[in-house]
């Protein structure tokens, strides 16, 4: 043995590798994969509660699958077995079955069976699976660094959560190492460890989000390096000795290869030769046949580029034969070349017409093809086979104006030059010859006017009814929730509150869009709250959203969002951390908050890094005026610019700031509230409106609160009679009318700093 390598670490505690003793056994001890184990995420919840349903972990080696089941089987009351499917075959799974049939019908306790690689598994092997999932004898949980979706049985598939584990932050990997010299148990607590800073960073770096390998590393830096007057010293060049050659995910057959020909084509497509090369780059250095990517080049130039650059092609040609006369290491100098000159060509798609026609050939009936295309070698005195063709050479410019396509196609465009390099230079003779051809072709009865067949008498009822149903609250209301969330971009596993639920319109939304996550309401009425709880409660628990009884009150909602998760997460309510949704949704969530510069802060406080708010908010400052229903035709011309002016005033010098705003404000107040960027969009819409006589009579009856109405404003500079002869006007002229109204929305998007 060498005299050199510390004795102690060979000690019988420490047969294991590094990384198999520093295996996480809780939740509390497991690093990184915050989106999926973070506060309020779905898994969590249902480890916690002890209330999992059949789960597929899927992500590249060293991100922590397996470990996450054996936490699972720390926290878990039902029996946990394991199953490796590179060492098990169907004798296992039925013996495993067996004995949670067993289990499940003398003692109640349910089985999870863990089964690592469950990709490896055969067809027939995930088959034999499948009835004892299905029927609950099982919860399976399966680990996989393949796609699910293309190497694991759909029908398990179907039944089972599956959740994407990512490659760990380097902050992970960081605390991951210290976490390991902190350790006296497991790891190298109890000895002297000095590690460089530098050489910390380069275990991280080249560790490439892999726990494993950067514990692997650490052991045999650890492990082979003499101690010092009892101190084992770890520095940049030990590191670098440990793990010298970064691992790169990569599967010939598998998501790597595909992701990443994918990235790399896209790249050269759009035009970017710097990702290009950096994907190209990845493939070589992982092992990728060159060959594999001079093909996929050769379809790029005719696919993506085509006749505006038609060097394209000649040039991806003569690197690939090229490539086979030198070979590797020289040839990446072709691949290089190759990808180079194709990802800076201009760029064309105009080859795909070749499929809009093979289209037209699949869906038209078969056409004729005309008289004067056909051969005529062999029948032209018999049939008149090509009789009346036009040699083009005989013509000016080598070509002459007439008909190629059948008769029933006549007209058809298939082929549509760019405005891209040399085919721009096509585009114009292309159109021109087009012009020709059409003008030469078309007769005069062709060109007639077709007769209209049909025509009906005009129906107002109708016209109204149809009106209602274009402007119909239901379809407003849902084009505004599809394009409130479009702003939101929301991902699977989100941590998401609707600060104003009402109705729960984008609550039950983003449900749909954050299965994986979670979704807190407010209610601000006790009739909302009923309202949504009521509905929650159909749900199942661990699918439902949080619902809260919250009023308007800055101050308030964190206060309230603090104790329900401290009551969640069975914790004390002073060790709650509040910043942790990732979204905030709201519409109208403004309304009726006394102070908004306070609202907005406290809601900038909820939110995690990277987080946004999204609002859609009515601006009062451009409501819809009443002055502007009757025009001023209907008036004396100085009492219609009298109940103007007196109208617009309630909006540009009302006391309330909340009548105030408009879209720009809004921006400029939620940048002032700590948000690190903002945008908002204006929309306005046009609807119809039914007047009805209730309505008119609130706007003309003085208020019997603080809030005044709207003839309250309009008293403090019109006359009474005035007021009576506006009254009058509308209770004459629209009481029961439909008329148009319009709403004008801001959109605001606000995030903080990632």
């Amino acid at each position: 043995m060498n005299q050199n390598i510390p004795q102690t670490l060979f000690a019988g505690a420490h047969q294991e590798p590094l990384a198999a003793r520093m295996r996480p056994r809780t939740l509390d001890e497991f690093i990184g994969q915050h989106h999926l184990l973070g506060p309020g995420r779905l898994l969590r919840r249902a480890i916690l509660a002890d209330q999992l349903s059949s789960l597929i972990f899927y992500g590249p080696p060293g991100t922590g699958k397996t470990t996450l089941a054996r936490v699972i089987a720390n926290s878990t009351k039902g029996h946990f077995t394991a199953l490796n499917a590179v060492l098990s075959g169907v004798k296992d799974i039925r013996e495993a079955v067996k004995d949670a049939r067993e289990r499940l019908q003398f003692t109640g306790q349910r089985t999870i069976l863990f089964i690592d690689e469950v990709h490896r598994f055969n067809k027939a092997q995930q088959d034999a699976l499948l009835p004892w999932v299905e029927n609950g004898t099982v919860i399976l949980i399966g680990a996989t660094t393949e796609n699910p979706y293309f190497e694991v049985n759909k029908a398990l598939v179907s039944r089972s959560r599956v959740f994407q584990l990512k490659p760990l932050e380097d902050t992970d990997l960081h605390e991951i190492a210290l976490q390991a010299l902190r350790d006296d148990e497991r790891g190298y607590g109890t000895l002297a460890v000095e590690l460089d800073e530098e050489a910390l960073e380069h275990l991280v770096n080249v560790a490439n989000g892999d726990a494993r390998a950067i514990l692997n590393a650490l052991e045999l830096a650890v492990e082979t390096t003499p101690a010092t007057e009892g101190t084992v010293h770890v520095t940049l060049e030990v590191a670098e000795e440990s793990i010298q050659r970064r691992a790169v995910l990569y599967d010939k057959e598998g998501d790597a290869h595909f992701d990443a020909i994918s990235a790399f084509i896209k790249s050269v497509r759009g035009s970017d030769p710097d990702a290009a090369l950096y994907w190209m780059a990845k493939m070589v250095y992982a092992g990728e046949d060159p060959r594999f990517i001079l093909r996929r080049l050769l379809i790029l130039a005719c696919e993506d580029i085509g006749l505006a650059d038609p060097n394209a092609l000649s040039v991806v040609v003569a690197a690939a034969q090229a490539f086979d006369y030198v070979g590797l290491p020289e040839g990446r100098f072709m691949l290089s070349q190759a990808a180079l000159y194709l990802a800076t060509a201009p760029k064309s798609n105009s080859t795909l017409a070749f499929f809009d026609a093979l289209a037209a050939v699949e869906r038209e009936r078969e056409a004729e093809m005309p008289n004067h295309l056909k051969d005529g070698n062999r029948d032209s005195e018999g049939f008149g086979h090509g009789q009346g063709y036009l040699y083009p050479h005989a013509y000016r410019d080598h070509w002459v104006a007439q008909q190629y396509l059948p008769a029933a196609l006549q007209g058809r465009v298939f082929y549509q030059p760019s405005d891209q390099g040399f085919e721009r230079d096509l585009r114009d003779a292309v159109a021109r010859r087009r012009e020709a051809q059409l003008a030469a072709m078309l007769e005069p009865e062709l060109t007639a006017p077709l007769e209209v067949l049909t025509t009906s008498p005009r129906n107002a009822q109708k016209e109204q009814w149809l009106e209602r149903t274009i402007g119909n609250v239901g379809e407003r209301l849902g084009a505004l929730r599809d394009e409130v969330m479009e702003l939101a971009r929301l991902q699977r596993h989100q941590l998401v509150m609707d600060l104003h639920a009402a109705s729960g319109l984008l609550t039950w939304e983003a449900l749909r869009r954050v299965p994986e996550g979670q979704v807190w309401s407010v209610a601000r009425s006790e009739a909302a709250f009923k309202a949504l709880s009521e509905q929650a409660q159909q749900m199942d628990e661990l699918e439902r959203p949080v619902v809260l009884a919250a009023g308007v009150a800055p101050g308030e909602l964190g206060r309230v969002v603090r104790e329900g998760r401290a009551q969640l997460e069975g914790v004390d309510p002073e060790a709650v951390e509040l910043d942790v949704f990732d979204v905030l949704l709201g519409r109208n969530a403004l309304s009726g908050i006394p102070d908004m510069p306070a609202a907005l802060a406290e809601w900038r406080g909820l939110l995690a890094r990277g987080g946004a708010l999204v609002l859609a908010e009515t601006v009062p400052s451009k409501a819809q005026r009443l002055y502007a229903l009757i025009g001023e035709e209907a008036m004396e011309p100085a009492l219609w610019s009298a109940w103007r002016d007196a109208e617009e005033a309630l909006y540009t010098a009302a006391e309330d700031p909340n009548l105030r705003w408009g879209p720009d404000d809004l921006r400029d107040l939620a940048l002032a509230c700590g948000f690190e960027q903002a945008e908002v969009k204006v929309r306005t819409l046009t609807t119809k409106q039914r007047l009805g006589p209730e309505l008119i009579e609130r706007w003309f009856t003085p208020s019997q609160t603080a809030q005044p109405s709207y003839v309250d404003h309009l008293r403090q500079t019109l006359e009474p009679e005035q007021i009576a002869s506006i009254r009058a006007l509308f209770e004459r002229r629209l009481v029961n009318q439909l008329v148009p109204w319009q709403t004008t929305l801001a959109l605001l998007r606000a995030s903080t700093a990632p």
